[in-house]
């Protein structure tokens, strides 16, 4: 199986192309954007040396389903899907902050409460809560955006005084924040799932707020399962999740975390299949639908035809 972790395409019109962690983004004629969603994996903002068959399709797909499931609350930046692993869209100037909601107490906002912290990005968290246990209304704690390195956690004054966003239209990404996280809430309830917490980007175009990226996907979101969950909660157990977590604790049990120094563990063949087969089962769980695998004998070949073609349709 062909896991594509490089690509360098000249499409018509191209003026730039981005390499992401994830992504790889191509700027046509200062307009749209090609994103390709490479088989790259990271996390604790490492790209792991080895790719994971799929996966790209997987998070590609995952998020042109939610776009299409959230286009009645705001626009999206999405126009096509032209390949398995690729989004045309609109090229909207980015805000300068990603906008991340938490409906539960998990991640890293349980590690800053279990530090002794009670705020966060200046919302206040009550006092007496346990790991995993739901927030009484969703909290939006935005970070930076990063260049390079890490997001770091800002407050909405912070973001305001600093001229990031306006007071108005901050106020509108956070509308639209709690009315994405609402409507993804509703999907996930209908699968049998929990969305826990996740980030949107937005960006603007011709004075209009679009919203960006991937949405919903397990890359970007935490998923719980909701059998179970409040018994889990009772007995202080971990709950049983569906997003990148597990390569997180794969490599922390193996003595990764991403600082300087440590090695990262030998993907082998039966490492890299069985994450591959973690996010089929994650896009069959979150969609509901079987995931198709795309043909992977020239993936490349495939990427760059299917994208030119449609691009002489602009």
């Amino acid at each position: 199986m062909n896991a594509i972790v490089k690509n360098d395409f000249q499409f018509p019109g191209q003026k730039g192309h981005y390499v992401g962690k994830v992504r790889d983004v191509y700027n046509i004629n200062d307009e749209y954007l090609v994103m390709v969603v490479s088989d790259r994996i990271s996390a604790f903002d490492v790209v792991l040396p080895k790719g994971i068959p799929f996966k790209g399709q997987v998070l590609n797909q995952i998020a042109a389903k939610f776009l299409d499931a959230t286009a009645d609350i705001l626009p999206n930046w999405k126009i096509a899907v032209p390949d398995p692993m690729v989004t045309v869209g609109h090229r909207c100037e980015p805000y300068k902050v990603e906008m991340v909601i938490r409906g539960y107490l998990s991640g890293h906002a349980w590690r800053e409460y279990k530090a002794g912290k009670r705020t966060i990005c200046g919302v206040e968290m009550p006092e007496g809560m346990v790991e995993n246990q739901k927030f009484p209304e969703p909290i939006i704690t935005p970070t930076t955006k990063a260049d390079e390195g890490h997001d770091e956690d800002i407050s909405k004054e912070e973001i305001i005084a600093q001229g990031l966003v306006s007071r108005e239209e901050y106020e509108q990404l956070e509308a639209y924040t709690r009315a994405i996280f609402q409507r993804g809430t509703e999907i996930a309830a209908k699968m049998g799932l929990i969305l826990v917490d996740t980030k949107y980007e937005f960006g603007k175009k011709n004075g209009q707020i679009y919203l960006m990226d991937e949405i919903h996907t397990p890359d970007s979101s935490r998923y719980f399962y909701a059998e179970g969950y409040a018994e889990r909660l009772e007995k202080g157990e971990k709950q049983k999740q569906l997003s990148k977590e597990f390569v997180r604790e794969w490599l922390m049990a193996n003595g990764f975390q991403g600082q300087e120094g440590q090695q990262v563990p030998e993907m082998t063949p039966e490492i890299v299949e069985g994450i591959t087969d973690r996010y089929v089962e994650l896009y069959e769980q979150i969609t509901g639908e079987k995931f198709c695998k795309a043909e992977t004998e020239d993936v490349l070949s495939r990427i760059e035809r299917n994208v030119s073609e449609w691009l002489k349709s602009l």
